[in-house]
């Protein structure tokens, strides 16, 4: 029998199942990386949502993905340096990459445009906040928990799972502030709304924003739904 949601279903395990839920959730505005422990009934009453009828749209996208011969990769049942792999090379990667850019771009329109949008002001500085955090972020993770992961799964050491375990409440801490910067950025921008005849730069520096949480909540996605959880079952 084909698995169908519901309301009483967690929104990360409803992503970790289906990935492609990810693109529902993204478009109304419901976070699946931090607040991936809520219920799916609760998170629709707080964002006004039709129950059934959101419903009806997940299961029909879930019905339609297991029908596609290359469904999206389930990543709760690789190997963990798989996984930690992909993260670092995606995902990390792709911050690596893109900070130092966007870093320019924001500086860039709020110089020339700041005058008169007082918003731009309030970017720069929650955007660099949270540059500042990533890049610190990212190499915990990659000097601590991912090579303590690694190796507990190479030798089976519980001493070695342990101290993993033990990191994990900080560093989903310093997700849950990534995410309120995220949606802190999206709000003063009235939803990354432009302005009439946005420049070229304005356009893309908006764009590139809303790629950057895209992609961070595919980040903290795995890591809080899928990585952690399965190491913390371990223990």
């Amino acid at each position: 029998m084909n698995r169908v949601f519901d309301g009483t279903d967690k929104i990360g395990d409803i992503v970790a199942e289906f990935p492609g839920a990810s693109n529902l959730f993204k478009q109304y505005r419901i976070d699946f990386c931090c607040g991936g422990d809520r219920q799916l009934s609760a998170a629709l009453r707080q964002r006004d949502l039709h129950e059934e009828e959101f419903l009806g749209q997940l299961n029909e996208a879930y019905r339609l993905a297991r029908q596609q011969p290359d469904p999206n990769r389930d990543w709760r049942h690789v190997p963990y340096g798989e996984l930690i792999d992909h993260v670092i090379h995606t995902h990390h990667a792709y911050l690596n990459k893109e900070l130092p850019l966007l870093s320019e771009f924001v500086t860039k329109i709020l110089r020339v445009h700041g005058a008169g949008h007082p918003e731009l002001t309030a970017l720069h500085k929650l955007f660099h906040e949270l540059k500042m955090e990533l890049e610190q972020h990212l190499i915990s993770e990659e000097t601590t928990i991912f090579p303590k992961i690694r190796e507990y799964e190479a030798t089976g050491s519980q001493q070695t799972l342990r101290e993993a375990v033990d990191a994990i409440d900080k560093l989903e801490s310093e997700h849950e502030y990534a995410g309120e910067l995220l949606k802190e950025m999206r709000a003063v921008t009235e939803q990354y709304r432009l302005p009439e005849q946005a420049c070229r730069t304005y356009t893309l520096t908006f764009h590139k924003l809303e790629e950057l949480e895209s992609d961070m909540y595919q980040h903290i996605h795995l890591e809080n739904n899928i990585l952690f959880p399965r190491i913390e079952a371990e223990a």
